[in-house]
């Protein structure tokens, strides 16, 4: 919602290991309620990708979080945008988390933090709470959280391309005309072994290692999650391949601490008006329960 005032938004520059990262604060407006003043919001932003996002969604979500009372800091990680140092990947931004974390809480005195992230920026997240033991932190908002395996990618493009392929009569009539490569069917081939193939017994269930350390970071979590998926996404469809294979996964999504939010006409980044509306909306809705279950 839009409160009609002028935004208050703030460029600020902070440390972090030596370097200078850049990020913006938002601010809510004046006579916002204690208890959405006091949780604020850290845009953790995957790469490569900058603190406006893809179509300036973070720019619209934190607007928008803001306008209904919550501070929000959007900021670009080492490497990225207008901030120094190398380019790190995802599994390597716990202290860009850190630093931005401890500076929402002395620029806007909160003294609950949320954490939301799209893609890897939501496995980052998951591996700060693996990481770090930080209790300042009350809720994530993870969005179609990255979840990459061999095997993984095999199920999916098998599930959700091959056979809806193998189910088009075009598809049969290019093989029958020499139309589809060989190279083309070899190819479904690797990937239906890839899809069979099972962890040994002494990594049963791991996913890899970063997915392991992302589900050891969740089932230690006592917040709220919001889980939002695109329905339009094979990055959201892998991931509950995932759940689907792994019992830990699948414990973790059975929690009732666990809020799932589907959104069938969404794409991996949200970027029609429609779902990037909904997607605000959803949080911000989501966010009130984080305000309940902290003052009652």
């Amino acid at each position: 919602m839009n409160t009609g005032t002028e935004r208050d938004e703030e460029a600020l520059a902070f440390g972090c290991e030596g370097e200078t990262l850049v990020g913006v604060l938002h601010r809510p407006p004046a006579g916002a309620l204690p208890a959405a003043a006091a949780t604020g919001v850290v845009v953790v932003v995957g790469g490569p990708q900058v603190r406006a996002g893809s179509h300036r969604q973070f720019v619209h979500l934190a607007r928008a979080l803001a306008d209904a009372g919550h501070p929000v800091l959007r900021f670009d990680v080492r490497g990225m945008g207008d901030s120094s140092g190398a380019l790190r990947g995802f599994e390597q931004i716990t202290p860009d988390i850190a630093a931005a974390v401890d500076v929402l809480a002395a620029r806007a005195g909160v003294r609950r933090v949320v954490l939301w992230g799209l893609c890897d920026g939501a496995s980052a997240a998951l591996l700060y709470l693996a990481e770090r033991r930080d209790p300042r932190i009350h809720g994530l908002c993870l969005l179609n959280p990255w979840v990459r395996s061999e095997a993984g990618q095999a199920r999916t493009q098998v599930k959700h391309y091959y056979t809806r392929r193998l189910m088009q009569r075009e598809f049969w009539l290019k093989i029958v005309t020499g139309r589809v490569a060989f190279g083309a069917i070899g190819e479904l081939w690797q990937n239906l072994r890839k899809a069979q193939r099972r962890p040994d017994a002494a990594t049963a269930g791991s996913g890899g290692p970063f997915q392991d350390r992302m589900a050891a970071g969740w089932k230690n979590f006592a917040g709220r999650t919001l889980l939002v998926l695109s329905g339009d996404d094979y990055t959201a469809k892998e991931f509950l391949e995932l759940v689907a294979a792994d019992a830990r996964w699948a414990a973790l999504m059975r929690s009732d601490r666990v809020t799932r939010h589907d959104l069938p006409e969404a794409d991996h980044t949200f970027s029609t008006s429609a779902t990037k509306r909904q997607l605000a909306a959803g949080t911000v809705a989501w966010m009130s329960t984080i305000n309940a279950a902290t003052t009652t």
